[in-house]
């Protein structure tokens, strides 16, 4: 046993490196179940951020569907999802390059079913008797992304003529078919709302020609409806949060019934399309997930007798549900496992990983480098209360003095309606094993806490997530587990808004990196997609041209107040936050002798998936800090 090294916190030589950092950061994705196999999507960086379609066969053999270059990703929404459908054998998927689905005979060369030009396709499901997909189409004329219209429509699998089977609303998901192919169940909402904000449940017959007729809204108005699913039974069933927290419900003509009735999220945010929590392993057995104080579990629920067993095991993420009258297949992951697309035994809950993300020969010689996160909550402005996760510095071969307390990076999480969560994530391990505390921020606004927490952020954005990352940070300086005098924020999207705002209207933080950040409002509310285009309404005001909210909330206009280094990392192509925002904010310091640094990275939008570019911006902000944040250097 060696002792370990003296060292200052954040100086500590560690070997999670980047690039073992970056090889994690591929993704698992869209697990189905197609018979005795199994499906999944894989993101691969070292393949340029390539979706690979990946399935296990009743043998256990693992093999690629999908050859290269096809690169099955959607565009729906600019954030995708619902990405393929398997039926029977023949795989139908979305391929990034023009948009178009494909038809895939599972060992055989994919052929184009639609030829739309200017159009999207995304979320389908398919109609057997009719031979035809149903799916989400997005028409962007001349490529415009703010005056796209979306529609529901019929594909014919053999001619690939395409039938409108929905139009009118702003947007629409969810396309499900009845077992026995005579009903349709799909979601829609109209701006300016988002699909957690109010959506509606709507429902139609099928006629022999396939057209919908006697239609009706099942559910909507001022509630969140989430994943319409047919039981096998041929009774609908779907996720609402009409008493705050997505809980589920069946339907039928005659009313609704609340079904499992919890103080727990049993839906999330559709950001993408193709969202999965639960599944049907027979007419009288649902497989459901749900989380409840940041932890997620698994459990079963007897229809007949109403009478629901949660599995043991906890998890710090769970996606994906999906059920076959033999399987049950899901994405997870733990606070000591790397998310993995695993098997569920129905009765134990016990878990088999088909695929992890991470191989445990990968992780061998790095496990006793992990931080294990705590679950933290702490009071913020207004005598509310905060949640987030805190990961300690820790790293057996090194100790700091005893004097010195360590730096904290606080991370503030996209959406910002969305939630961050304790998986194992080897890039926040980058940092611990450094010597750097950790503070991953669930603020108000964040889900997985009940409607009304998330309505916190109502009008207030820039406002009570900033509160709550500076008050997670004083309450863990406060107790000790932080250096007040070396705060950093860090964050992504909307997170990266977050942070600039704390940079700028706070002068808790000494540095800051901002990775596809937002910092002027106005641009955002002018210049982005459809999809967001009045998510703004709601996180601020609804717009005007001379609103002093819009205004007075943009950091680009106090760059005279912003006295810290920032670090700025930016897609070239980004169709959300375009990156004439980071470039403005970096001239603004750079013009006033501010230390600063701005990564253009090519070839990538919203959100990196290249690995190069992502060892590139973690090994960046490392040297950034080592430059301006803390005393001694940071070692690689």
């Amino acid at each position: 046993m060696v002792d370990p090294q003296i060292g200052s916190f954040g100086s500590w030589v560690s070997p999670i490196t980047a690039d073992a950092a970056v090889a994690e950061t591929g993704t698992l994705a869209e697990p189905r179940i197609d018979g005795d196999d199994v499906y999944w999507i894989e993101g691969r960086p070292l393949e340029k951020g390539r979706n690979v379609v990946v399935a296990r066969a009743a043998d256990g053999a693992i093999s690629d569907v999908t050859p290269a270059p096809f690169n099955v990703r959607s565009q729906v929404y600019s954030y995708g999802g619902g990405s393929y459908a398997v039926r029977n054998g023949v795989l139908y998927f979305v391929n990034f390059g023009d948009g178009q689905i494909y038809r895939q005979v599972v060992g055989d060369t994919p052929t184009r079913i639609t030829s739309s030009a200017n159009c999207l396709f995304a979320d389908m499901c398919v109609d057997v008797p009719r031979n035809r997909l149903i799916a989400i189409k997005e028409e962007r004329p001349d490529g415009d992304v703010i005056h796209a219209i979306h529609q529901l429509v019929a594909i014919d699998i053999a001619t690939g003529y395409e039938a409108t089977l929905d139009s009118g609303c702003d947007f629409c998901a969810s396309p499900t078919l009845s077992p026995d192919g005579s009903k349709l169940a799909w979601l829609s909402w109209q701006h300016p709302n988002m699909p957690w904000t109010s959506s509606r449940l709507n429902v139609a017959s099928l006629d022999p020609a396939g057209a919908l007729t006697d239609r009706q809204i099942a559910q909507g108005g001022s509630e969140s409806v989430f994943q319409p699913q047919w039981a096998p039974d041929g009774r609908l069933y779907f996720i609402s949060d009409r008493t705050n927290f997505w809980n589920i419900y069946r339907w039928n003509a005659s009313g609704v019934e609340h079904i499992l009735a919890r103080d727990a999220e049993f839906g999330v945010p559709q950001w993408q399309l193709g969202l999965s929590t639960y599944a049907f392993l027979s007419p009288d057995v649902l497989i459901y997930s749900f989380v409840q104080n940041g932890t997620w579990r698994l459990g079963r629920l007897d229809l007949a007798t109403s009478t629901a067993h949660d599995y043991r095991t906890e998890f710090s993420s769970l996606s994906g549900v999906r059920a076959s009258a033999t399987t049950v297949v899901v994405r997870c992951a733990t606070s000591t496992s790397p998310p993995a697309i695993a098997t569920v035994d129905v009765n134990s809950g016990a878990v088999s990983p088909i695929r992890p993300l991470v191989g445990s020969d990968r992780l061998q010689g790095i496990q006793n480098y992990f931080s294990a996160p705590q679950p933290i909550e702490f009071p913020t402005s207004n005598g509310e209360i905060a949640h987030g996760f805190y990961y300690p510095p820790h790293n057996p071969d090194w100790q700091a003095p005893a004097s010195e307390k360590p730096p904290l990076l606080v991370k503030s999480h996209g959406g910002p309606t969305t939630a961050t969560d304790s998986s194992l994530n080897l890039s926040v391990q980058f940092w611990t094993s450094r010597g750097f505390g950790v503070l991953d921020v669930n603020y108000r606004g964040s889900t997985g806490y009940g409607r009304k927490y998330r309505e916190r952020l109502y009008g207030q954005w820039g406002v009570m997530d900033v509160m709550d990352c500076i008050s997670g940070a004083k309450f863990l300086a406060a107790r000790g587990d932080a250096d007040p005098r070396k705060l950093a924020v860090t964050g992504g999207s909307a997170g990266g808004y977050t942070t600039l705002c704390g940079l700028t209207f706070h002068a808790e933080f000494a540095a800051g990196a901002s990775y596809y950040g937002i910092s002027d409002l106005v641009a955002l509310a002018t210049e982005t997609h459809k999809f967001e285009l009045h998510y703004t309404d709601w996180l601020i005001e609804p717009f005007r041209p001379d609103s002093a909210l819009y205004h007075d909330r943009s950091p680009i206009n106090f760059t005279e107040k912003l006295s810290v280094p920032v670090i700025f990392l930016h897609g070239k192509d980004d169709p959300v936050v375009p990156i004439n925002q980071a470039q403005r904010m970096y001239s603004a310091l750079q013009g006033r002798n501010i230390p600063t640094c701005l990564l253009i990275f090519q070839d990538e939008k919203h959100g990196f998936r290249q690995s190069a570019h992502l060892r590139q911006a973690l090994e960046a902000e490392l040297l950034f800090y080592s430059m301006n944040l803390t005393r001694a250097p940071l070692a690689s």
